[in-house]
């Protein structure tokens, strides 16, 4: 009954962060590599050469971001979905209109800053904020507008591409950002939440507020990043080179991509569970756990050749993404506070963008070598399970020194 309380007092507001989630998606890697066959076959490019293009512009918009994101820190999220929007449609038309390798590199640049980076920094950016005591349960919701999008944009995608094209399909896409996203969450988030006398008192608060500069000197904060990108470079390699996976599995690509729904129940199933377990114990806390069913997932991909090995991946990656997605909202303002929490969120979601950027591009090149990209799923994998046990050194260093400032401070982590 709490939990639909929370809901229905919050309507508003949690569903402005899902729409602009949901609508992140035509600039995430999982929707552009959905055409990445043609553009290939438009462009002539080999499966390295489209890799390192991907890569060359993802790297730009990570660089870009840690500037442009520290608008959410200047201005309501309203204002800046009335930037971010349009741009995200412009990329997508100037995608089904392109016809140069240079128009194609400045058009996945403008996707990945506008979608994957700025709507997803300025849906968490405000959770963030306006929440605190239920901050879990906040991000937990926002980011399930990602799961939904993973579930149905794919297949619709596909069907519609066989209908008018896949040009035409992102033209599509650039209608619904402007007919439908703009107005609705613009109307959404046009009242900022303020704090009720009803809200429950935050069970962990920074004791002190960090600046980026302070965070940059942070001696955890570079082995927490070691566990924080994995998530980002391997979800983000593997489905960018879905296609040729398929292709040496002698898989259906249509069956593949039917999986895609499991990936996004079961991260919706474990979203919400990681945003309850954050709002009792902390996101510190669950910082050990989010990378062992990915190393898994990755081990089952890379060693069983049957298609439903790529059913089991789904499942395990969906696993593991319901427990990062809202893990990563809530953990900045828990470890670095909020009063600098736009500028904090740029630095890391550039970093994460930045591991986006090199995973198609060096697997992409590491595949035109002749070196196996089995062989590299797995290597991800161990990678994974090392990288669960950094954490949990991590987290107990994290959770010791909250109490350390707490207590010096003068303030209560319960």
């Amino acid at each position: 009954m709490a939990f639909i309380y929370f809901l229905r007092e919050n309507a508003r507001w949690l569903a402005g962060g899902f729409l602009l989630t949901f609508f992140s998606s035509f600039g995430q890697t999982f929707f552009i590599s959905l055409s990445a066959g043609n553009i290939r076959e438009e462009y002539g490019l080999s499966h390295g050469g489209f890799g390192i293009l991907y890569m060359v512009a993802t790297l730009a918009s990570a660089l870009t971001l840690p500037y442009f994101g520290q608008i959410v820190d200047r201005y309501s999220p309203r204002k800046v979905t009335l930037i971010i929007v349009p741009m995200l449609a412009l990329a997508c038309v100037s995608m089904s209109v392109s016809s140069s390798i240079a128009v194609l590199c400045i058009t996945i640049y403008l996707l990945r800053l506008f979608g994957q980076g700025m709507m997803t920094q300025n849906a968490l950016t405000a959770m963030g904020r306006w929440f605190s005591a239920q901050r879990g349960r906040a991000v937990s919701i926002s980011v399930l507008g990602h799961n939904t999008s993973e579930a149905l944009l794919p297949i619709a995608f596909v069907a519609l591409a066989s209908l008018v094209g896949w040009r035409n399909g992102w033209l599509i896409g650039a209608a619904a950002l402007l007919i439908f996203a703009l107005p609705v969450i613009t109307w959404l988030m046009a009242v900022e939440r303020m704090p009720r006398s009803s809200d429950p008192e935050p069970r962990v608060t920074a004791a002190h507020e960090w600046t980026r500069g302070e965070v940059l000197k942070d001696a955890l904060f570079y082995p927490l990043l070691l566990g924080v990108m994995a998530p980002g470079f391997i979800s983000t390699t593997i489905f960018f080179h879905q296609v040729y996976l398929v292709e040496i599995r002698g898989w259906s690509l249509e069956v593949f991509v039917s999986f895609f729904p499991f990936l996004a129940v079961t991260t919706v199933i474990f979203s919400l569970i990681a945003g309850q377990l954050i709002d009792r114990f902390s996101a510190v806390a669950l910082l050990p756990s989010f990378l062992v069913p990915l190393g898994l997932a990755c081990l089952v991909l890379a060693y069983f050749e049957a298609q439903w090995s790529g059913f089991a991946f789904m499942v395990l990656l969906g696993i593991s993404y319901g427990f990062s997605q809202t893990l990563f909202g809530a953990l900045w303002p828990e470890i670095y506070g909020t009063r600098y929490l736009g500028a904090v969120r740029a630095i890391t979601v550039a970093i994460l963008v930045f591991a986006t950027a090199m995973g198609p591009g060096l697997t992409g090149f590491l595949i035109d070598l002749g070196v196996s990209y089995t062989l590299q799923i797995a290597m991800m994998g161990l990678y994974c399970l090392a990288a669960a046990v950094l954490m949990l050194f991590v987290s107990r260093r994290l959770a010791a020194r909250a109490l350390q400032t707490g207590e010096a401070s003068g303030t209560s982590t319960p």
